[in-house]
């Protein structure tokens, strides 16, 4: 059942205007590109389907959208024999080629401050995953969800997970340096062939067929100075405005669904949703029905993303995951997930 319900999940937010609108730059399409291009296979095929050219990549202007990534993820899956083809595709996400926002990272005044900003400017490079990052003492914790391959059981959703976990690690050694190394991964799919390659690459303990993908990271990382202040603030206009036009184009369906995501089955009412957006909850209300959506449907989605989740990777009763999601009792919760 639960297999059903993420492939209905994915149809649903595959069927978004945001999927299909080019927003993003072309850097991570470039990687996969490149990649396979290494093993004999022309960039025609590779983006076949996808209405670009392989001179647009080169060209700082070009905008792409997530439909044209997941095509092209596809078909990388399709045409290369090397199943670490997304690890191998993350090693070329160097910092300097996410434009501005690398630019950002490396001119910020400390490795704790690129993380702040890569927090704040996340949604400019257009990433496979959602990061939520939490700290305990001196381990960090960086946790993804691919942002539209929610299925663990699919090679798109591993797809996303490795091209994310291999170009963190790329860009956290363009920060620190090439001894940085992540303490452990976790990730919520079984091992894949090229398992081996994962302990090369990252060379820490790796959990397969685990709750959720993540990595952990010490906190006590090189602190030395990164800073260009000119050139920091620079970057920093260029994102908030790069930022704006993202949230513009992407409507305001997908900041609430970002609070969702944060708040994980701990909903806030509609009304403090709208404080938190700088909106009266009127305003929130019509520009929401503008874009087809509501926040009844929004919770929804989140609530089904969550109980498909718990169902998977715990061993929680129904009683359990109804209440963690807000539900008075099984019975509105079973209903709720049917539905």
């Amino acid at each position: 059942m639960a297999n059903k319900l993420h492939q209905d999940l994915e149809l649903r937010l595959r069927s978004s205007a945001v999927f299909r609108r080019p927003m993003f730059s072309v850097h991570v399409i470039a990687a996969i590109v490149s990649e396979l291009s290494m093993q004999g296979i022309e960039a025609s095929a590779a983006l076949e389907g996808t209405g670009l050219a392989e001179s647009q990549l080169e060209i700082h202007a070009t905008k792409s959208s997530y439909r044209q990534l997941d095509l092209v993820m596809r078909s990388a899956l399709a045409l290369s024999n090397d199943t670490a083809i997304a690890l191998r595709a993350g090693r070329r996400l160097h910092v300097t080629s996410h434009g501005m926002f690398g630019y950002g990272l490396l001119t910020s005044a400390t490795y704790a401050d690129a993380l702040l900003f890569a927090n704040q400017f996340m949604r400019v490079p257009g990433p496979c995953c959602d990061i939520v990052v939490t700290h305990d003492g001196m381990m960090g914790t960086c946790r993804l969800d691919p942002v539209y391959w929610p299925d663990p059981a699919t090679d798109t959703h591993r797809f996303a997970v490795e091209l994310s976990l291999s170009g963190h690690l790329t860009a956290a050694r363009d920060l620190v340096d090439e001894a940085f190394r992540f303490h452990r991964v976790a990730v919520d799919y079984a091992a894949p062939p090229h398992a081996a390659f994962y302990e090369g690459l990252f060379e820490c303990p790796i959990l397969f067929s685990q709750r959720s993908c993540e990595y952990e990271y010490h906190r006590n990382i090189s602190q030395r100075a990164l800073a260009d202040a000119r050139t920091h603030a620079m970057a920093r206009e260029i994102c908030e405005e790069m930022l704006s036009e993202i949230n513009r184009a992407s409507g305001i369906a997908a900041d609430v669904r970002r609070l969702l995501i944060e708040q994980r089955g701990q909903y806030q009412s509609f009304e403090v949703i709208a404080e938190k957006l700088g909106l009266s909850p009127r305003s929130l209300w019509r520009r929401l029905a503008a874009e087809g959506t509501s926040y009844r449907k929004l919770v929804a989605e989140s609530r089904a993303r969550l109980a498909i989740e718990y169902l998977r990777k715990t061993e929680m009763t129904h009683e359990e995951i109804g209440s963690r999601l807000g539900y008075s009792d099984v019975a509105n919760f079973r209903h709720a997930f049917v539905r």
